[in-house]
């Protein structure tokens, strides 16, 4: 079941907003993941089992190892999953 009210739209907005911020997609990513995992520690959204799995993979595709840069093939994966969780928010 969806989260309603207001915080839970303005929580949505602000995923979407990150979303679409210039900058570095990966940077993006980090942001956007980091405001929805927030969200979700303060009950504003629901996390569902979709969103949990495209949370997971966005995590994967945001690894590296100290030192390391992530370029081209991190950022589009980032970009296809986030744009997957701003689907899947319309159920959280």
């Amino acid at each position: 079941m969806a989260s309603h009210g207001p915080a839970a739209d303005v929580a949505r907005a602000r995923f979407r907003e990150r979303l679409e911020a210039k900058g570095h997609a990966v940077d993006n990513a980090r942001q956007a993941a980091a405001g929805l995992h927030a969200d979700i520690a303060a009950g504003v959204l629901e996390r569902t089992p979709t969103l949990g799995l495209f949370l997971a993979d966005l995590e994967r595709a945001l690894e590296q190892d100290e030192g390391q840069k992530l370029g081209g093939k991190s950022a589009e994966a980032a970009r296809f999953i986030l744009r997957a969780i701003s689907r899947e928010l319309d159920n959280a």
